[in-house]
């Protein structure tokens, strides 16, 4: 089973205020700009946990991507969203709500999406949704950084794009 094409997102302007609908499908092979959200889960030693995306994903399948990401579907907001992709990607459910970490405007780095980025504390282990995620692991800053720099190409552009803006918003092993 593969992606829904038919689910509708919200078409934004450059300022990302929404002025119409498409469906994924549609905004996919146009470029048009829409919205995401991307979630970095951290454990309490700060670890980061990744996910290798399924290959039934309609855009960078068989690729590592941050714990998980999704779009934002038409009529809701980013932080309705990233709950929904906590649960939907991971079954997870977080005791506090996620921080916002930052915000990239749409571009060809990020597939003509409007992405916030947040930060979520866990421990796991998570129920991984297999038509999302082939699998995940929990890995290190540094292992990440040595990882981006030597084998780019095992990740989704998006991630490579957005790692290096990410990396000083995290958390520091020992500190919560």
């Amino acid at each position: 089973m593969g992606q829904d094409l038919d689910e509708l997102f919200d078409v934004v302007d450059d300022r990302d205020h929404v002025i119409g609908r498409a469906s994924r499908g549609t905004v996919h092979a146009q470029g048009l700009r829409h919205r995401a959200v991307h979630v970095f889960v951290q454990n309490a030693a700060a670890e980061v946990f990744l996910h290798l995306r399924s290959l039934e994903k309609d855009t960078f399948p068989g690729k590592w991507n941050s714990s998980c990401a999704g779009h934002v579907e038409s009529g809701h907001d980013y932080d309705q969203t990233v709950l929904r992709e906590l649960e939907e990607e991971l079954g997870f459910r977080p005791t506090q709500p996620p921080q916002r970490l930052l915000k990239l405007d749409a571009g060809a780095e990020t597939g003509a999406e409007f992405v916030w980025v947040y930060r979520a504390a866990g421990e796991g282990p998570f129920s991984l949704n297999p038509r999302e995620i082939q699998r995940g692991g929990w890995f290190t800053v540094s292992a990440i950084d040595r990882w981006t720099a030597q084998r780019p190409e095992e990740f989704a552009s998006s991630f490579v794009f957005l790692w290096p803006q990410v990396r000083p918003h995290l958390t520091s092993a020992g500190t919560p």
